[in-house]
């Protein structure tokens, strides 16, 4: 984890934020842009700070490189995460169409979490994570899988401890969250209606 600046917060050491990433007037979001957003968000779990949630990260990570690898393997049919999409499935594969879905949820996930915790500032942060987790996550999850999640929600630090970790500035640490969250809840409300329609699934 990169060392936070005098006076900045943990956004200020993440090489792209949610912000960052560029959205096309017909709502085509840039998959590279995208792609760094997610994996610097995932850095977020290492501040949680315990090894429970590295199933969750792990997961993110997975997803993320399922994308990344069909943009890599056709770049100039994904330079948008709705052009990737439509042009993997038009080859009859879904690897980086169904790892998106996953990567969707997570994201969604951490924005809902998020979202909670930053509007109810007497609620601890497992709290807002065990709502955002039964609303998103699991039901898709296996019962194999329910409980390392249910393990990664217990494990979430004190409120009062993960927001000082963000940064000593607790005005403008509450300035940036809420604007990374905001971006984040955008991008997954877009990418969640366009995945809702036929021709985004297999």
């Amino acid at each position: 984890m990169s060392e936070i600046p005098a006076g900045g917060t943990w956004f200020d050491t993440i090489q792209k934020s949610f912000a960052d990433v560029p959205i096309a007037e017909n709502e085509g979001i840039s998959t590279a842009e995208f792609l760094e957003a997610a994996e610097a968000l995932t850095t977020l779990f290492d501040v949680l700070g315990s090894k429970a949630f590295l199933p969750v990260k792990n997961d993110l990570l997975g997803n993320i490189k399922k994308v990344r690898d069909r943009q890599l393997a056709a770049p100039a049919e994904s330079e948008t995460l709705q052009e990737l999409v439509l042009n993997e499935l038009k080859t009859g594969k879904h690897t980086a169409t169904e790892g998106l879905v996953w990567l969707v949820r997570g994201l969604d996930f951490t924005a809902q979490a998020l979202r909670h915790n930053v509007d109810n500032s007497a609620v601890e942060l497992s709290n807002s994570f065990r709502e955002a987790y039964g609303g998103t996550l699991k039901p898709h999850h296996s019962f194999v899988i329910k409980p390392i999640f249910s393990a990664a929600m217990s494990a979430t630090p004190y409120r009062k401890d993960f927001y000082a970790k963000l940064g000593d500035d607790q005005e403008k640490v509450s300035a940036a969250l809420s604007k990374e969250v905001a971006a984040l809840e955008k991008v997954v409300s877009i990418l969640k209606t366009f995945q809702a329609r036929k021709e985004a699934q297999w």
